[in-house]
């Protein structure tokens, strides 16, 4: 079957089988590898991405059902030259990462939360990234950064 959709500003036409899901559309069809495959049924979120404006993990979505969706990857949020996003850069600068797996997912999933809830509170944080599982960091340095990326999204 064939699906258009729009993967980081650029129009995209996918030949896939039915039962493809939207990230090994990603990461095999789109060679997008940021998006990680950790646990295929949407419990880590390593696979999150923003679609139509909301997060979403997209080992949870069929390609079938992104058909004329806006999607975006942690590829698609720095900008052309490079720079980062407010929230990537945070989460540099804060140390929110340390073998880096879960990264993408929760700097797409803090992006979607930043944007809803910009004035989100460290307990807001938690709760709204209850979804996207780290082994590593223990989460304090996440917060931060999520805190702090929010902060120069308003800016």
């Amino acid at each position: 079957m064939q699906v258009s959709l729009n993967v980081n500003g650029q129009a995209v036409t996918l030949d896939a089988a039915p039962n493809t899901l939207l990230v090994q559309a990603i990461r095999e069809h789109l060679e997008l590898t940021g998006t990680h495959v950790g646990c295929d049924t949407a419990q880590c979120g390593a696979c999150t991405v923003i679609m139509n404006g909301s997060a979403v993990k997209s080992c949870n979505v069929l390609l079938a059902q992104a058909q004329g969706a806006s999607i975006t990857t942690i590829e698609g949020l720095a900008k052309p030259d490079g720079t980062l996003h407010p929230m990537q850069a945070a989460f540099k600068e804060c140390h929110g990462l340390q073998c880096g797996f879960c990264t993408p997912g929760m700097v797409m999933s803090a992006v979607d939360l930043c944007q809803k809830m910009p004035d989100a509170s460290a307990h807001d944080i938690r709760d709204m990234l209850e979804g996207n599982l780290c082994r590593c960091t223990g989460y304090q340095n996440i917060v931060l950064a999520v805190q702090q990326g929010a902060a120069a999204m308003k800016a």
